[in-house]
This record gives structure tokens, sequence and C-alpha cells, in this order.
């Protein structure tokens, strides 16, 4: 086995793009569920207006960039406000039900062939983004250090998100300090004490809703930009467990939580996948154990048995603390 193939296909994920755009999409998560303790279950939507919103904005109808970032955040918000202004009022079940109903319900509304023309269907649209490309100061080579090498194109894309991603954080880090911050934590441990000193739980739980789903729609915009293509398929509800995974893991209610928890997600991901495959090409597993077809399901098994072993021995996350697991939302 070559662990040196092994180790650098795992650091590359690990900080790659890819990595970057999911932990920017759990930030947002993490705002609802880890700070308000909203029980949001479609923020693959937010990602999906976003990204579509980039891409038809500037595939469809030949606008700027720019203009199809405006008009993918601006469409995140509207959904946000679709999406809580009847639920936000009734229990935490009723928002979930209406998050991951939205995220399907769009999903196979921008696949349909009504909306083909738009969308493109279910073949989706392609190179978008070149105007993203073009602004790169990094002339093109391959870089790296170590074991890991990127092409500019990479490095660029990954610069970007990892840019963002920080810029998130620290917006995060000065909201959930600030009173608004204190406010949404207070929401998320008992919302009739909040109620009683004054303050709007409903007004609250919205403006936290809104801007974590604009932190979702980033990351669709990121990973799109990235592929330089969308498909909606690549936006079902797998994607927004993906990112309760990396919160569970890194640990919700934490700022740091989603970097660390998408870092080690896709690292153990593609560890396992490499390792798996370079154990069946040495020999050192049998065809007739695990096939190199069913190398992508047996990774996700095992990463699911050490999300089970830390949820037993640590629940909290690796960077979390167990009163944020006490999360009684209503």
């Amino acid at each position: 086995m070559d662990w040196s193939v092994i180790l650098s296909d795992a650091i590359r994920s690990g900080i790659g793009p890819v990595a970057a755009v999911y932990a920017l999409a759990a930030i947002g998560l993490n705002l609802h569920f880890g700070y308000t303790g909203l029980l949001n279950f479609g923020q693959v939507a937010f990602m999906l207006v976003g990204a579509y919103g980039v891409a038809a904005s500037v595939s469809t109808y030949g606008l700027p960039l720019w203009v199809g970032v405006l008009i993918g955040l601006g469409s995140s918000v509207l959904l946000a406000l679709l999406l809580g202004l009847p639920t936000l009022r009734l229990r935490a079940e009723y928002l979930a039900i209406a998050t991951i109903a939205a995220g399907e319900i769009l999903r196979l509304f921008y696949r349909s062939s009504w909306a083909e023309p738009v969308t493109g269907g279910v073949f989706g649209l392609q190179r978008f983004a070149t105007e993203f490309y073009d602004i790169s100061p990094i002339p093109r080579d391959t870089y790296g250090f170590w074991l890991v090498r990127f092409t500019s194109r990479d490095l660029w894309a990954l610069s970007v998100a990892w840019a963002v991603v920080l810029l998130a954080t620290a917006l995060i880090a000065l909201l959930v300090h600030s009173p608004w911050g204190r406010v949404i934590r207070s929401i998320r441990e008992d919302e009739d004490a909040v109620r009683s000193l004054g303050k709007s739980v409903y007004a609250y739980k919205m403006q936290s809703l809104v801007l974590g789903g604009v932190l979702g729609s980033m990351a669709g915009m990121m990973l799109a930009i990235q592929n330089q293509s969308v498909n909606p398929d690549s936006y079902d509800p797998v994607v927004t467990f993906f990112l309760y995974t990396i919160l569970v893991l890194g640990g919700a209610g934490r700022v740091f939580g989603p970097i660390v928890g998408s870092i080690l997600f896709w690292a153990l991901l593609t560890f396992f996948d490499s390792a798996l495959r370079e154990a069946i090409a040495a020999g050192y597993i049998s065809p007739d154990v695990i096939s190199a077809p069913e190398v992508g399901a047996v990774r996700f098994a095992l990463v699911g048995l050490g999300l089970m072993l830390l949820m037993i021995f640590r629940p909290q996350g690796l960077l979390g603390s167990r009163k944020e697991m006490l999360l009684d939302a209503r």
C-alpha cells in the first residue's frame, strides 16, 4: 500500500474547496441549530437557490457574475421568509417538516421540464464561472507542499472559499458574543423566559433563519463556481445530513466546530476510500469481501461507525460542551 498517496488524498480533500463549502454551509446550520435551536433539515435548499441564482443569471440570462451573486443572496432571503413566516410561531417540528419538504420540492422543480429553459432541467447548467477564474492572480502552474499539490485553478477556488469561511466565522463570533447572540442562545434554552423579558422570539428566530440561509446560499454558490456546473440532483437531502454530521463531529454551538468538523469529515471519508482501494489493489482485501464498486458505501459505513462511537463517548463533539447537547427545541 502506498501510504503517501492515501495521506495526500486525505489532506487534499480535508483542506480542499469542497471541505470549505461544507464548512460554510455548516456555519449557517450552526447558527440555526447550535445557537438558536431551529431544526432546519433543509439547508441544502438554500445551497440550491444560491447555486442556481449564480448559474442561471450568468448562463441563461447573460448577466455578470456579481449580479448572479446578488440574485442568489436575494433568493435565499426570500426562501427563508417563505419558510419562516408560517412556521416559526409554531413548534420546532413544523419548521423541520417545512424545510426538508422545501428542499425536495425545489430540487424536483429545478429539474422539471417546465423549468428547463432557465435551469437546464436534469442536465443542469455548465461553464458559467469563467469570469471568476479570469480574475485569479495566481499564475497557471501546480503548487503544493509536502504530499499535497493543487492546480492554480483549484488553489484560487480554495483560497477564496476558505477566505469566505474565515470571514463568516468572524461574523458569527462577533454576533454570538453580542447582545443579539445572547438573546438567540437564550431562545435555544427557554423561549418563554425570553418572551417574559419583552423580547420578540419570532423576530429573532427569523433573523437567525435568514442569516444562516444566506450563509448556506453562499456555500451553494462557491460549490457551483468550483465545479463550473450545477445539477439539481447534486442537492438532495443527503447533503443536509452531511452538514449535521459535520456539526455533530466538530461540536454544535461552537464557533470553530463547523470548520473542524468539515476538515475531519472529508479527510476521513477520503482516507478510508483511498486506503480501501489501495488494500484491494495490493491484495490485502479480497475482492470477494469488498469489491472496488462497494468501497463508496463501505467508507460511509466506517465514518458512520466512528460517529456512533463519538456519540457514545463524547456526544458534544470534539469542541463542544455537553451543555450544548441539552437542547429542548420547541
